[in-house]
């Protein structure tokens, strides 16, 4: 089980550095409304253009630590807690502008990875 605590830890760190750091402006499928870039959507949801760097620097510090976590295993659960609420608030954006299903997939698939990581037992005896 611990290997795939570690591995689940890893895929969402990177995938969430992916977005936030990588690709904030690359038009993608899974954008909020008709957005094609991280601060377009954030306007499409709504939000002001300063909510983009607050939510990307806490993302992105909660998954840094979260990979951090693999080596200090008592990050685990406050990372992917914080990451948790934070992807529940992106599907909640996703609902909140009436956007279709599949674009809210990779936040709400996040999250239940992140409770997962949370919740199950590294190393059950």
């Amino acid at each position: 089980m611990n290997y795939l605590i570690i591995a689940l830890q890893l895929i969402v760190g990177l995938s969430i550095l992916n977005v936030w750091v990588v690709q904030p402006k690359k038009n993608t499928k899974w954008r909020g409304g008709n957005a094609t870039t991280i601060v377009e959507e954030f306007q499409a949801y709504g939000l002001p253009v300063w909510s983009v760097y607050v939510v990307g620097v806490i993302k992105v510090v909660l998954a840094v630590a979260l990979i951090v976590a693999i080596w200090v295993p008592e990050l685990r659960f406050y990372a992917a807690i914080g990451l948790a609420a934070m992807l529940a608030g992106s599907v909640l954006m996703h609902f909140k502008i009436s956007d279709p299903l599949y674009k809210s997939f990779p936040a709400a698939l996040f999250l239940v990875l992140c409770l997962i990581i949370a919740f199950v037992p590294a190393n059950p005896l």
